[in-house]
């Protein structure tokens, strides 16, 4: 059996744009209604879903039914962490391309970059350990140790005054494919506390992808609107998450009470992360 070809990484390697979904309802059964969406890429999120790796490993086997589109996890982790043992537990059930968050300096973004990685004969490569299980399908994959490092992605989230200080050396990490930028905790940690379209956080957005990109590397976004999700292309963002499952189910569900309920709440606004 061969190591499966991360047609992800390829893309947004080849200045691609890929269009994608948060998934946050934790669920496969939903994953696999989004999966036939026809999104190139959904995201797992599991630093603010109710998800643990056996719910990942769910929803990675319902998405695998759809080729089309590429899972990608968020790992669970905060400032200043890398989590080596969640991060080598996602990639061991199948993750091939995973979404860290709170990256705030290069050294951080290296450390990552290693724990995602096996060592190499050359002594260089990374930390992660050699039990490959579901990724190697069992060993079935006789050459996986070998071909996996060259199909792991590994994206940054910069979202802090600190992290933007700091960003151009996080995008010049080797190893690091993508830098996706956090709209909401970018605007709080800039004194805009759940105002992501304040003029002084899009000015700060529109720079940092200018920044990654000339650093050679995918800029990242997401964000409900629209309006901002085709100005954020329009600048270079090669790969946007144009929504999320409970955003949409929310907006939904509201305006079908709201049509025979006169009384129903209006629908809350989309939220972004």
């Amino acid at each position: 059996m061969q190591t499966p070809v991360n047609r992800f990484k390829a893309a947004i390697a080849a200045d691609q744009p890929q269009i994608g979904l948060w998934l946050g309802l934790a669920d496969a059964y939903s994953a696999e209604i989004c999966a036939g969406a026809g999104f190139d890429w959904l995201l797992i999120d599991g630093e603010h879903s109710p998800n643990d790796t056996r719910t990942l490993l769910a929803q990675l086997q319902a998405i695998a039914a759809y080729p089309d589109s590429h899972a990608i996890a968020r790992v669970p982790m905060g400032h200043g962490e890398v989590g080596e043992m969640l991060i080598k537990q996602y990639l061991d059930i199948g993750v091939q391309t995973l979404l860290v968050p709170m990256v705030d300096t290069a050294e951080q973004a290296a450390r990552i970059v290693r724990a995602a990685r096996y060592p190499q004969a050359d002594g260089q490569g990374g930390i992660r350990g050699m039990g490959g299980a579901r990724a190697s399908a069992w060993g079935r994959r006789a050459n996986y140790a070998h071909e996996a490092n060259a199909q792991v992605c590994v994206l940054v989230q910069v979202e802090t005054r600190q992290a933007l200080a700091h960003l151009d050396a996080i995008a010049a990490t080797e190893g690091v494919d993508g830098v996706f930028i956090g709209p909401a905790d970018l605007s709080a940690s800039m004194g805009h506390i759940g105002n992501p379209g304040h003029p002084e956080v899009q000015e700060a957005i529109a720079d940092a992808i200018a920044r990654i990109r000339r650093a050679g590397k995918a800029p990242g976004i997401l964000t409900p609107n629209e309006a901002l999700a085709r100005k954020y292309l329009e600048l270079g963002c090669t790969f946007t998450a144009v929504g999320l499952d409970t955003s949409v189910l929310v907006q939904a569900t509201s305006a079908l009470a709201a049509r025979f309920k006169q009384a129903a709440a209006p629908a809350p606004k989309s939220q972004t992360y």
